[in-house]
């Protein structure tokens, strides 16, 4: 009879064989054949009963030790610049192990919230209890999902706020974390799907009532994973921050260098001085000087501030708040160019002709001190001739020269000749409690131009010198569109009546000639939309592909560090190319620049979807008191499940479901962008007028329907517009348009060639 092994000698086997746990592998260790392998699976049972074995498929192991193949979550480095992972799972009694990742070369760059497959070594350190090695990376942090909490008899249920997104999460009772019915919450994804075929989630964050005016940003930030609390560490460095002094500086405190920004401004990050030239070979030339905030002197390279701060890689701003890059002791105290006080700067004194050709640049490490915070309004009412206190003693030795500056810059603009869109901005106004009381445009004065033009300068300023010093940087690229986007921005122009040129290199000027064909026309604003989605996304990169925007191809962000890391890399690459000391870029963040880069263009690109989505929550929110009204529009985009129409009162977007617009069936042309009618013919086109009826408004979500009445296509056809409703769409008395004719021949050429191509084959 086969002996049978004692419990302890069990664990002792698990613990010195953690890779050899299965029932078969014990078995075989011990010599247990036949029958007795039932009294090893009662032992085994029992051991699992009382806690010291715990059985993972069919394996057992040691619940107070991690498996030699695990799957961990990175962390953020650590102050030496180590990284470490915590298990995915772990269910002993102790203390989580901690586990430092070693890297071997030829390894991928990991980040925080990276998970990994990896092979662990227990060790002994002081600060770590197993050394782990990449076998592969298997996906990010573990999906997260923002929704309202609903309280059911298993545990509860999420249901997420996203728009399009309907599919419910189950929520254990033991992974509620105390949530009430109907709270907005955090939750990640706890494992696989359910047996209702529903994902688990586990509640990690209470975000409290989405009634709450103020929740409305609040949902945006935690559901596009915004870093809104600063860790106590990088707060702690941030408040052990004295003013920088004058020494190794440059002394500017004399020089009346102005800040401009919005009325609401809590951070100065940049003030602008402008002097004409008194060199007698450059009549009528102008000295322009730009300071911006150094903010390099006080966030170090490796410090709890630059992590944070790359991190994030940029500030955020909604209707109802920040959410800044550096902790406002730093954002709004010491970095900022504060009326009155000296504050640090990296200034660059650019000279420039008479026409606004740049004609040398010197970069400067100063101490400023500011005589006025002024506003756009404020500056622009003491040029229009209605000075107030503050700037009338500024009218005739500061704003004055500043806007003859600016005059110069302009024509040189105009010879440039960047992309001139004219799409005007809205702005959500908020009353104290947090509820929108106005959805108004936002004036643009030459106040703004003004500085527009002087930061665009700066940056030029910087690339070009840092270029010339062969210091590596990162450059803001925005390459030229897509000859597809072209094509279908050009049959866009076609349908209008315009035209774009073709069959030459493009430049920015041939779209500024289409627009100013529309300027004033019916067709304007969808030729200006057109234009802008024809456009790449502008990014962040350490090669200069140049800015085709602005036509211009030497550019990089430099005026803005309060709130951008890209910005604080120029800096610190400035600082290094003029050895002004040893907060400049170092070799390691040299080594990362390409992974700096594409970090902080997807931070960008996540701030923008969030102040989006934040944007359409509150217009839902300020429409959602009136449900079937009616409103005028224009069709502002065009998908196979419906059309998206653009209120002209607020800006507001809404879906036109395809399913409302009729009984006949519409073909989609994702080419041309077209919805066509399979009985009338009828052609549904960007930038048609239209009027809606609102039929659906949900704040949580941010989601808006209408239901179509009218859409007037006159532009385009001789006929009037129809009427939409329930009966379906009917056809114009004078029978199909020559736009409608074109379309079908479009839709006929293409099935020809297409059979050709066929044939061929």
């Amino acid at each position: 009879m086969t002996t049978l092994p004692t419990k302890q000698e069990i664990l002792d086997w698990i613990s010195e064989n953690p890779a050899l746990t299965a029932k078969r592998d014990i078995a075989k260790a011990f010599g247990i054949k036949g029958a007795a392998r039932i009294d090893l699976k009662r032992l085994l049972k029992e051991l699992e009963s009382d806690g010291h074995l715990e059985k993972r498929k069919k394996t057992y192991r040691d619940p107070d030790r991690l498996p030699p193949v695990t799957v961990l979550q990175v962390k953020a480095p650590d102050a030496n610049g180590d990284l470490f992972a915590q298990p995915l799972e772990w269910h002993g009694e102790g203390v989580e192990p901690t586990v430092l990742l070693v890297s071997r070369p030829g390894d991928p760059a990991l980040g925080e919230g990276d998970r990994i497959l990896a092979r662990l070594q227990v060790v002994h350190e002081a600060d770590h209890n197993y050394e782990a090695r990449l076998i592969r990376r298997i996906g990010a942090s573990p999906r997260k999902v923002v929704g309202l909490f609903r309280k059911t008899a298993e545990g509860g249920r999420i249901l997420p706020i996203d728009k399009g997104n309907d599919k419910e999460w189950m929520v254990a009772p033991d992974a509620t974390g105390g949530a009430k019915d109907g709270e907005l919450v955090e939750a990640e994804q706890a494992g696989p799907k359910g047996r209702m075929g529903l994902p688990k989630a586990r509640i990690t964050l209470r975000l409290g009532d989405p009634s709450e005016p103020r929740a409305v940003s609040l949902i945006a930030i935690h559901q596009h994973g915004i870093p809104d609390d600063f860790p106590q560490e990088v707060l702690d460095e941030a408040d052990a921050m004295k003013p920088a002094g004058l020494s190794g500086r440059e002394d500017l405190r004399d020089l009346p260098l102005i800040t401009i920004d919005p009325s609401d401004a809590r951070d100065h990050d940049d003030a602008v001085y402008a002097v004409a030239d008194e060199d007698p070979k450059n009549a009528g030339g102008f000295l322009i000087w730009v300071a911006i905030a150094d903010v390099a002197y006080y966030v170090r390279p490796g410090s709890e501030l630059d992590r944070e701060a790359k991190k994030r890689g940029n500030s955020s701003y909604f209707p109802d708040r920040v959410v800044p890059m550096l902790p406002d002791r730093l954002s709004g105290d010491l970095c900022s160019l504060h009326e009155g006080v000296p504050r640090a700067c990296i200034a660059v004194r650019m000279k420039i002709d008479a026409e606004g050709n740049k004609l040398g640049q010197k970069f400067v490490r100063g101490l400023m001190r500011s005589p006025a915070s002024l506003t756009y309004q404020e500056v622009q009412a003491a040029i229009d001739g209605e000075p107030n206190d503050k700037t009338g003693p500024l009218l005739d030795d500061v704003l004055k020269p500043l806007y003859a500056a600016y005059a110069a810059l302009k024509s040189a603009r105009e010879r440039r000749q960047p992309l001139d869109l004219d799409l005007p901005e809205r702005k959500v106004m908020l009353s104290e409690e947090g509820k929108v009381t106005s959805v108004a445009f936002t004036d643009r004065l030459d106040a703004h131009k003004l500085i527009e033009e002087m930061m665009v300068l700066a940056n030029v300023a910087a690339a070009e010198t840092l270029n010339a010093k062969d210091m590596p940087l990162l450059f803001r690229v925005h390459e030229e569109p897509s000859q597809d986007k072209l094509e279908s921005l050009r049959d866009t122009a076609e349908s209008a009546g315009l035209t774009l040129a073709k069959g030459q290199v493009l430049k920015t000027r041939h779209l500024n000639q289409l627009l100013h064909q529309a300027a004033g026309k019916d067709e304007a604003e969808l030729i200006n939309m057109a234009t802008l989605r024809s456009m790449t996304q502008a990014y962040y990169s350490p090669k200069n592909f140049g800015h085709f925007g602005l036509a211009l191809q030497n550019y990089a962000h430099f005026t803005s560090p309060i709130r951008r890391y890209s910005d604080l890399i120029v800096h610190r690459a400035l600082i290094a190319a003029h050895k002004w000391g040893d907060d400049g870029l170092t070799a390691q963040e040299v080594e990362r620049l390409e992974q700096t880069a594409q970090h902080i263009s997807d931070t960008e690109r996540r701030s923008m979807m969030a102040e989006r989505d934040t944007n359409d929550r509150y217009l839902a929110a300020y429409l959602s008191d009136r449900l079937g009204a009616e409103f005028a529009g224009r069709v502002s985009g065009i998908a196979k499940f419906g059309i998206f129409v653009k209120l002209d009162e607020t800006g507001a977007d809404g879906l036109v479901p395809i399913s409302t617009l009729g009984n006949e069936y519409f073909h989609f042309d994702r080419e041309a962008g077209t919805l066509m009618g399979a009985d009338t013919g009828r052609v549904i086109a960007l930038g048609m007028r239209a009027k809606v009826k609102l039929v659906e408004a949900a704040p949580v979500t941010g989601g808006i329907a209408f239901e179509l009445l009218e859409l007037d296509d006159d532009a385009y056809e001789s006929s009037a517009g129809g009427r939409f409703g329930r009966g379906g769409a009917r056809r114009g008395r004078s029978g199909p348009s020559p736009r409608r004719k074109l379309a079908k021949a479009k839709a006929r050429d293409k099935k020809v060639k297409r059979k050709v191509t066929r044939q061929r084959k």
